[in-house]
Parts: C-alpha cells; sequence; structure tokens
C-alpha cells in the first residue's frame, strides 16, 4: 500500500520537469486531433484519442494523467464546443488518466516473462483497457448519460446490456493499437531521455 501512495508521490514529481509539460501538451494536442478523426461503423464510433492518454499515463503516472484526462476534456470542450458544459464529464477524463497510469507507469515497471519475453507492458495494457472500458464507459457514462438525458431513461442494466456491444467492437480495433504504439512511444521516451542525460 505504501509504495501505491509513493507512486503518485513520484507521478506529482514529473511536473517539475519542462520534459513532462512539453510532451505532455504534446499528446494532448494529439489527442484533439485524433478526436477529429472518429470512424463511425453503425454499431459502435472508433475513436483513438484515448491513446494519447495512455502514453501520458504510461510515461509520467497517475498524478499526472489525473490533470492531462481533465485539460484534455476541457481544451476539447474549447476546441469542439457540442452542448454545455459538463464538469462531471471532465472529471471522469481524469478519472480515465489516472486509470491509465496507475496501471501503466513505466517506472513501476514488474517484469513478466514468458518464454524469455517480457509481456508486462501487454497485460497491464490489456487491464488498464478494461478497466477503463467497463469503469468508464459502461458503469459511469452510462449512468452520466441516462442522467443527462443522453441516452432513453431506461433500466440501467438494460442500458448497460445496449452498449456491451458497442465496447465490445471497439475493444477489439483499441487492444491491436496499444500493443504497437505502447512499447514504440516508451523505447522512444527513454532513448530521448537516455540523449539528454548524455548531452548534459
Amino acid at each position: 500500500m505504501k509504495n501505491f501512495f509513493k507512486m503518485f508521490a513520484d507521478s506529482a514529481k514529473e511536473f517539475k520537469s519542462v520534459k513532462t509539460i512539453t510532451v505532455t501538451g504534446m499528446f494532448i494536442a494529439l489527442s484533439m486531433i485524433i478526436e477529429m478523426f472518429s470512424i463511425d461503423i453503425g454499431y459502435a464510433k472508433l475513436n483513438f484519442a484515448f491513446i494519447a492518454i495512455a502514453v501520458i499515463g504510461m510515461l509520467f503516472g497517475p498524478t499526472v494523467g489525473f490533470g492531462a484526462g481533465l485539460v484534455c476534456d476541457v481544451v476539447g470542450y474549447i476546441a469542439h464546443p457540442t452542448g454545455a458544459f459538463l464538469p462531471m464529464y471532465t472529471l471522469v477524463a481524469g478519472l480515465q488518466g489516472l486509470i491509465y497510469g496507475i496501471c501503466l507507469y513505466y517506472k513501476r515497471e514488474t517484469p513478466m516473462e514468458v518464454k524469455g519475453k517480457d509481456i508486462s507492458l501487454f497485460v497491464k495494457a490489456t487491464v488498464a483497457r478494461l478497466l477503463d472500458v467497463i469503469i468508464i464507459n459502461l458503469l459511469i457514462n452510462t449512468k452520466l448519460n441516462m442522467h443527462y438525458g443522453f441516452i432513453p431513461a431506461a433500466a440501467y442494466s438494460t442500458a448497460i446490456k445496449a452498449r456491451v456491444l458497442k465496447n465490445l467492437i471497439e475493444l477489439a480495433a483499441d487492444l491491436p493499437l496499444l500493443f504497437i504504439l505502447l512499447p514504440i512511444c516508451l523505447a522512444a521516451y527513454k532513448r530521448t531521455s537516455k540523449s539528454s542525460a548524455k548531452a548534459s
């Protein structure tokens, strides 16, 4: 438990780095761009903006991830205002960043080897995305969407069942992208960090 709370303190220290602010800002901007190119396939709308938040959580931990989620939602509303601004959704966006930070923070790596290959990042990415889908998409967002009248006023369980298929389709597209992009972003970040350390 002590290590769990220490992770938040370590993540908070990341805010002191100019590199953290720069990279986080870059990925927030990237998420805004990705948001504009969602793919509607009828039963579901594929939107990969969450990947930018996942990368921020992986690189800088839950505290920065939470802050990035909040900023991302506010900036997203300013850039693409639709309807009224609802602070509860901003808080949920922060919670999403928190989940990815807790699950993926690379400074708390715990190797899991299968046939000599470390699969820890893939396992953690799967857990993080499943928690995001179940806690954020299915449970919290369903409740909020019903509360604000964005979906028909049906029984909570009925509304969740209607959204399960949509989220399963999205999950099938999301996980392969996470498996490809997270290791690339982590390797690139570690490489630039080593280069910066040598230069200084």
